[in-house]
């Protein structure tokens, strides 16, 4: 009992370490947040890119677009679901941030943000793709464009159907930036391997680790749980 004290005290109390734990948890949750909503804003682009068909009867332009939109689509899906987010963020990171003087917060951020794009693209996919097409005909009966008939009746609806998938990226997100650790040193992963180099103990770092991920995930697992009852509300079950 008097060893696990001991430990615990070099671990967060001596040489005030524990502001080490504070500021990695500060940076994790401020790259995740801003990763979340780049990927959001990737995922979006990418997911309709994917659903973008060439169609005959349309004009040229319009029509080379959409094919465009869908190829170059899934290739950044294919790409990023392929490879290891570990690879992607040595790429980012190393080669293609090498030679610029950049905070290295941004560079998580663009590397987890591209990640979570691809997976998000195929959630929203699947969302709209969940709709009924009589959704879709009856706003365009009513005499919606195509434009207003996917923001107003189409996306709503989606929305309900894939929150559980995206809290759950959101959450893979969050305990995926533990990765960035071993690149940018900047993370909670970074706190422990930096008390780990000074203590020379392994154990007590990284359970704390693991218990403050916990906490985190329970807490955001809890708030996206309240948002999602509260969307459900007008649902008649």
């Amino acid at each position: 009992m008097d060893g696990l004290i001991q430990e615990l005290y070099n671990t967060f109390i001596r040489e005030n370490r524990w502001t080490l734990f504070v500021s990695g948890i500060g940076n994790t949750l401020l790259i995740s947040l801003f990763a979340v909503a780049l990927g959001m804003l990737l995922g979006v682009l990418a997911g309709l890119g994917k659903l973008a068909e060439r169609k005959k009867g349309r004009f040229w332009l319009w029509s080379a677009l959409s094919w465009f939109a869908n190829r170059l689509s899934a290739l950044y899906i294919d790409i990023i679901r392929g490879t290891p987010t570990v690879v992607q963020i040595t790429v980012i990171y190393f080669i293609i941030f090498a030679s610029v003087d950049i905070d290295k917060r941004i560079v998580a951020v663009i590397a987890f943000g591209i990640n979570s794009g691809a997976y998000v693209a195929e959630i929203i996919r699947s969302g709209i793709l969940s709709i009924s097409k009589g959704q879709t005909e009856a706003g365009r009966s009513l005499g919606l464009t195509q434009a207003q008939t996917m923001t107003h009746i189409v996306m709503p609806q989606a929305i309900k159907n894939i929150l559980p998938a995206l809290g759950n990226e959101f959450i893979v997100l969050v305990k995926e930036t533990a990765v960035i650790g071993y690149v940018a040193k900047i993370d909670l992963m970074a706190a422990a391997m930096n008390v780990q180099s000074r203590t020379y103990s392994y154990v007590v770092p990284l359970l704390s680790v693991a218990v403050i991920y916990y906490v985190i995930i329970k807490i955001l697992t809890l708030f996206l749980n309240l948002w999602e009852r509260k969307l459900r509300k007008s649902d008649v079950r």
